[in-house]
């Protein structure tokens, strides 16, 4: 029988493990700064649909352009609620920031 007796070994148990080196980066990350699991599985979940929104290509690749592209495509698309549309766009700008170390510039002209 398994005991898992910390938060941590929680995360490790549920990670999986065919995950790409690039997002246990994005999960570090997310942890050094102590965020709850549940953002922590928020913010990868949008990252992820972020990169395949954009056919696989590497956020270090895009910018503000394709940010601005994929957070109108779940308004106006998707149908997402403006609160989900913000989460989807903080876990961009945290991923940016403290993973890629490259800020979002301007980021406007998005569809609400």
């Amino acid at each position: 029988m398994l005991y898992i007796t910390t938060v941590y070994q929680v995360i490790a148990v549920t990670n999986n493990k065919n995950s790409s080196p690039f997002l246990e980066k994005v999960r570090s990350a997310i942890r050094l700064k102590h965020y709850s699991i549940r953002t922590e599985q928020s913010y990868i979940y949008w990252i992820k649909r972020f990169i395949l929104f954009h056919q696989k290509k590497h956020p270090e690749m895009m910018g503000e352009d394709e940010v601005v592209r994929f957070l109108t495509h779940l308004a106006l698309e998707q149908n997402v609620a403006p609160n989900t549309q913000s989460l989807a766009f903080n876990a961009l700008i945290f991923l940016y920031k403290y993973v890629l170390h490259v800020p979002l510039g301007d980021v406007t002209g998005i569809t609400r």
